[in-house]
């Protein structure tokens, strides 16, 4: 029983630090709820540049994730999802990959996975940086006139009835 219990807590501690990217800094000061999102600029898997800013009028929720991160990979359905529901609203998923492969690895990920979602790169880790984020996955709302409401660290069933009406009603 010691044995298991020991190796349960190993299995914790190990998924815990799986996702974690040593490098990424944080932010100076920490980021608010209710403040102003930092601007950024990432990049879609076709190379063309995307502003925070020109969101505005739009709900974003902002996810840093990885290929390599289990809890990333388990929550991409439900964002998938979620996605699918809120077609036609104002509203953007911006999925931000954190991997170093960049392009090429995201669209093979994709490709073996069956998954797809609004992804987007960040080559030199400025957005990671602007958002303070000390692993993946990570997400931010924040809402049509670029407030950031709600930040959430780890994987999150995006497609619950809650976070539904939650972000629908912010569209509206």
């Amino acid at each position: 029983m010691k044995r298991f219990l020991c190796l349960v807590v190993l299995g914790a501690v190990v998924a815990l630090t799986a996702c974690t990217k040593k490098e990424t800094a944080k932010t100076q000061a920490p980021l608010q709820e209710n403040s102003p999102a930092p601007a950024i600029t990432v990049n879609s898997l076709n190379g063309k540049p995307l502003n925070l800013s020109d969101l505005k009028g739009k709900v974003v929720v902002l996810n840093f994730w990885a290929t390599w991160c289990p809890p990333c990979r388990e929550e991409i359905p439900s964002m998938m999802k979620l996605n699918s529901a809120m077609a036609g609203k104002p509203f953007q998923m911006v999925a931000v990959s954190i991997d170093e492969g960049g392009q090429p690895a995201i669209e093979s990920f994709f490709k073996t996975s069956g998954f797809s979602l609004p992804a987007y790169t960040d080559p030199d880790n400025r957005a990671a940086k602007a958002y303070g984020i000390t692993g993946v996955p990570e997400t931010f709302v924040i809402d049509k006139n670029g407030i950031l409401l709600k930040k959430v660290i780890g994987p999150m069933a995006w497609d619950s009835p809650d976070v539904l009406s939650y972000l629908e009603g912010l569209a509206k």
